[in-house]
């Protein structure tokens, strides 16, 4: 006879339901779309986001670009930022920045 209370081992890996989505068609080329910008306020999202725009700007003759900026890297966009940036641009360009 085992006196030992019963051990309960916990999987702390949860687990994640999600639906498969597709991927969005590739434009054939960059030149003549707007470009969004999304900066996520990491200490160094900044200035590799502008660098990174500035050499596909080299590049790619974008119809304009357009920087944006989250309130907080460690909180969601506001969805009225997230619809701005969808209504105004064709492709965005968003990074960690750390």
């Amino acid at each position: 006879m085992n006196n030992e209370p019963d051990q309960i081992v916990f999987d702390p890996r949860g687990v994640v339901e999600t639906e498969p989505l597709s991927l969005s068609e590739r434009p054939a080329t960059l030149d003549g779309l707007r470009l969004g910008v999304l900066d996520n306020t990491k200490w160094n999202a900044n200035r590799l986001l502008r660098k990174t725009a500035a050499r596909l700007h080299e590049e790619f003759s974008f119809a304009a670009v357009n920087y944006y900026r989250k309130e907080s890297f460690s909180k969601d966009a506001d969805p009225v930022l997230i619809a701005t940036v969808a209504a105004n641009n064709d492709i965005v360009l968003t990074a960690i920045g750390d």
